[in-house]
Order: C-alpha cells, then structure tokens, then sequence
C-alpha cells in the first residue's frame, strides 16, 4: 500500500510540474497576491486532478464516458474562461494592497476558479484511466482501497509541487520586485493566457 501511495505521490509531482496555464496563473498569484492565494490556486487544480482519479480509478465509465463525448463543450468553456481571465488581467488595475504587502483577493476564489479551469480538460480522466489500467486497479470493487491510496497520492503529489511553487516564488521574489516590474508581469501572464485560451479553442474548431 505505501508503494502505491509513494507512486501516487510521483504521479501527482509529475502531473503538475509541467508549465501550462494553471502555471502562470499560480505564479502571477503569487506574485501580486500572495502564497496563500498562489497556494489555493494550487490546490484548485490538485483537488481537480484527484477528481478525475476518483472517477478513473472508481470505474465510473458513465462519468468519464460523458465528460470525453462532451469534451468540444467542456473545452470550449474552458477556452472562453482562459480568455476572460487574460482580458480582466490586462484590464483590470492592480488591486490595493494591504499592509503586509498582499492584496485581498479571496484564496477560496483563486482555488475554486483554477478548480474549473483544470476540469475543463476532461482527456485528463483518459490519462488516470491508463494509470489505474497499467496499475492493474480500479476494475473491482476490492481495488477501492488501493485505488483511494493512489489518488490520495497523486492529489498530495500535486499539493506539494504547487506549495514550492507558490512558496518559491512569494517569499523569494515578490519583495525582489518594483510595481513596475509587476505590471509587466501581469502583462505578460495576461498575454500568456489568452494565448493558451486561443490555442485551445484553436484545436477544438
């Protein structure tokens, strides 16, 4: 059982550490808001990446059969989101910072949109579906234990690389960093993601 956990927890750092659009998103987070806020988006997507375990590793076929037959939809939702974020980012002024530097933005909001935002790719469920096969689990019901190991392990996996990310980089670089420096940095993450956001409604039309 412990292997199990420790591969989970290898799958989960595997999962995660790869640059992509939660990426940027947790590191502007950071940055201009803080690591309690970097680490909840963080988390959003680690506990959206259990989700899909649960689900491959459960054997819910009905679920992941939907989610991979209405995946134009799901994609293109989360495309638009990818969008709408870049635009309010570009758009919208650096909010007022408080005392500790930080500004207020809600750490239950930056984890429930990056939540969404990693849903949105439902092919994720297909890659858990291969694990789990490879795994030999997740075909019985006396599978269930190893299965909840597994997953429990990937989403700790996922949690620890976005707690050294967002850690990373809000105690060593946000005081490093003038307000200029971070307009320019909430431009280029902005231009980042509506790049991802057009990329990805680019492979679904």
């Amino acid at each position: 059982m412990l292997t199990l956990f420790i591969k989970g927890l290898i799958i989960g750092l595997a999962i995660a550490a790869p640059v992509g659009p939660i990426g940027i998103l947790c590191i502007q987070r950071s940055l201009h808001d803080g690591f309690k806020v970097g680490l909840m988006t963080g988390i959003g997507a680690a506990l959206a990446d259990g989700t899909y375990g649960l689900i491959a590793g459960f054997g819910l076929t009905a679920i992941s059969s939907l989610l991979v037959t209405q995946q134009f939809w799901i994609r293109l939702i989360g495309g638009i989101f990818l969008l709408y974020l870049g635009i309010k980012h570009i758009f919208t002024p650096s909010r007022k910072r408080s005392a500790t530097g930080y500004s207020d933005r809600s750490s239950w909001h930056a984890c429930a949109t990056t939540f969404f935002l990693t849903l949105t790719n439902p092919m994720t469920v297909l890659s858990f579906v291969a694990i789990f096969a490879g795994l030999g689990l997740g075909s019985t019901s006396k599978d269930y234990t190893d299965a909840i190991l597994l997953v429990a392990g990937i989403t700790l996996g996922s949690a620890i690389w976005w707690l050294c990310l967002s850690g990373g980089v809000a105690f060593l670089l946000h005081h490093r960093i003038t307000p200029n420096t971070m307009r320019i940095i909430n431009w280029l993450s902005s231009i980042i993601m509506l790049a991802f956001g057009a990329l990805a409604m680019k492979d679904i039309i």
